[in-house]
């Protein structure tokens, strides 16, 4: 299961403590901040296709605030993802969801590519259509340290039109848009 904190808000709430081992994360809550616990567990159905069950606990309100689960199929000839499922989310309750990705290699090796992906969520009627989706540049370099692999995404969404850029280093993700909102994340 592949388990990761996420936070956006005020960063005087969150403590993370890297002295004790294993590492530690505080949270004091005020009302502009949230920490969210996120887990993920996919089962294999067959070779290129696996069911994806999310799930995400915020801990401002003590209850859940998002689950989905999804049937993902890969096409390696591809490069392309495509998946379909059910989504609830306690504000628009339950919706169907479509998801598709493709990267295009721009290096003969995995360091640098173009990826397009979008979304699309519908009621349980099948109107009012929510449709995402952004395009991205993605940098990886491989053992930029010892153990330490970093991503450099620079992304535009497409329907928001919000530029964004992410950094990842190992098990940390840093995300932040043109209009002010950030996330920190953790998988632990």
């Amino acid at each position: 299961m592949e388990t990761s904190l996420r936070y956006g808000g005020d960063s005087s709430a969150l403590r993370i403590n890297t002295i004790k081992k294993p590492p530690t994360v505080r949270y004091a809550g005020d009302t502009s901040s949230a920490l969210r616990v996120h887990a993920k567990q996919k089962f294999r159905i067959d070779s290129n296709i696996l069911l994806q069950l999310n799930g995400e606990l915020d801990t401002r309100i003590g209850a859940p605030t998002f689950f989905s689960a999804l049937l993902r199929f890969f096409s390696p000839e591809l490069s392309a993802k495509i998946g379909a499922g059910l989504r609830y989310d306690r504000r628009e309750k339950l919706h169907y969801t479509m998801h598709g990705k493709k990267s295009f290699q721009l290096t003969p090796d995995p360091v640098a590519s173009f990826v397009v992906k979008g979304r699309c969520d519908l009621d349980k009627e099948f109107k009012k259509p929510t449709p995402s989706g952004a395009a991205e540049l993605v940098w990886n370099v491989l053992d930029f340290q010892n153990d330490q692999d970093v991503r450099l995404k620079v992304g535009y969404e497409i329907f928001d039109k919000i530029p964004y850029v992410q950094v990842r280093e190992n098990n940390w993700a840093f995300t932040a848009d043109a209009s002010g909102k950030w996330n920190v994340k953790y998988n632990l």
